[in-house]
C-alpha cells in the first residue's frame, strides 16, 4: 500500500516540499507520496490527530507549528533542548517521533552563502524569535558568533538566551535592532513579515550579508529591497532542500540528490541556480 508523507503549516499552498520529496520518492522507486496539508494555526492537535488516524507515516512541520510539534510523542535530545521540531515520524509504537532537521539544513546552506565555516565572532542580527529562529540561534551560538536578537517582544527574545554557550549575546526591539545593524555583518530574517507582503527597512550595507529563511514569492520583496541596499542576499531555498534531505534520510535511510532538487525548485521559481 502506498505510504503517505507530507508537510503541515498555515499557510502551506506555497510549499515546494511536495515537489522535492515526490521527486526523490520517484528517484528511489518508493511506493510513497508526499502532500501538503493545511492545518490552521490554532488547530495543530486536532489536525495532527486526523493525519495520524488516516495513516500518514511522516510529516514535515512549518510555521506556526514547530513549537507544538516538539511536544508530541517521543523526541530527540536536540528537540528537547530547542523546544522546536520540524520532522515527525510514526514510530514502531505508533507514537510520533519528533526530530529537528532545520539545524542541519541551515548550517549547510550558510556555509555555501558565506563561503566559510569560521563564524567565530561574526556579528549577527537575528530578526524574530519564533520556532525557526531557535534552530538558527543554536547553530550560530555553537559556532561562536556574536548575536543580537531583535524581536517585537523583547521578553520572548530574552527567553531564547537561556542555556546558550555565548554569554554576550544581546536582545533589542525589532525597531532598534534594524536601526543598529552591523553593516558588515550577517542579518537573518526569521520573521513572518514576508507573508503579509510587508517589507524591511534595511540600512545601506557595507559588505554585509542578508539571509531570509523564507523563499520564493514570500521572500521576494524583502530580498529585492536588501539587494537594493547593497546587501549580499540569499533566501531560504537551500535550507529548505537541506532540511528536506535530512528528513528523507530519517524516513527512508537514503541520501537524496540535493543538487537536482535545487535545480527543480529554481526552475519552478523561475530563476537560475
Amino acid at each position: 500500500m502506498t505510504k503517505t508523507y507530507g508537510v503541515i503549516g498555515d499557510p502551506i499552498s506555497h510549499s515546494l516540499s511536495p515537489l522535492i520529496h515526490n521527486g526523490w520518492m520517484k528517484d528511489y522507486s518508493l511506493d510513497a507520496k508526499y502532500e501538503a496539508f493545511f492545518v490552521p494555526a490554532k488547530q495543530f492537535d486536532e489536525g495532527l490527530a486526523k493525519l495520524h488516524d488516516s495513516g500518514v507515516e511522516g510529516l514535515n512541520v512549518t510555521l506556526p507549528h514547530k513549537a507544538a510539534a516538539a511536544k508530541v510523542g517521543n523526541c530527540t535530545e536536540l528537540v528537547k533542548y530547542l523546544g522546536v521540531a520540524n520532522t515527525l515520524s510514526r514510530g514502531d509504537d505508533e507514537r510520533w517521533q519528533a526530530d529537528n532537521t532545520d539545524v542541519e539544513g541551515f548550517r549547510e546552506d550558510l556555509k555555501i552563502f558565506l563561503q566559510t565555516t569560521n563564524w567565530e565572532g561574526l556579528p549577527v542580527t537575528l530578526l524574530g524569535a519564533g520556532g525557526s529562529a531557535k534552530s538558527v540561534l543554536y547553530v550560530l551560538d555553537i559556532a561562536g558568533a556574536s548575536i543580537t536578537i531583535a524581536n517585537r517582544t523583547i521578553e520572548k527574545a530574552e527567553a531564547m538566551l537561556t542555556g546558550l554557550k555565548g554569554k554576550n549575546h544581546k536582545c533589542k526591539s525589532l525597531e532598534e535592532g534594524l536601526r543598529t545593524i552591523d553593516l558588515q555583518g550577517l542579518v537573518i530574517n526569521c520573521t513572518s513579515i514576508g507573508y503579509g507582503n510587508e517589507s524591511l527597512e534595511l540600512p545601506i550595507s557595507r559588505g554585509g550579508f542578508f539571509y531570509d529563511l523564507s523563499y520564493g514569492k514570500v521572500a521576494e520583496k524583502i530580498i529585492i529591497g536588501a539587494r537594493e541596499q547593497g546587501w549580499k542576499v540569499r533566501d531560504g531555498l537551500g535550507m529548505l532542500v537541506g532540511q528536506a534531505a535530512a528528513s528523507f534520510r530519517i524516513w527512508f535511510g537514503k541520501r537524496p540528490d540535493v543538487k537536482v532538487a535545487m535545480e527543480k525548485c529554481s526552475e519552478v521559481l523561475g530563476r537560475q541556480e
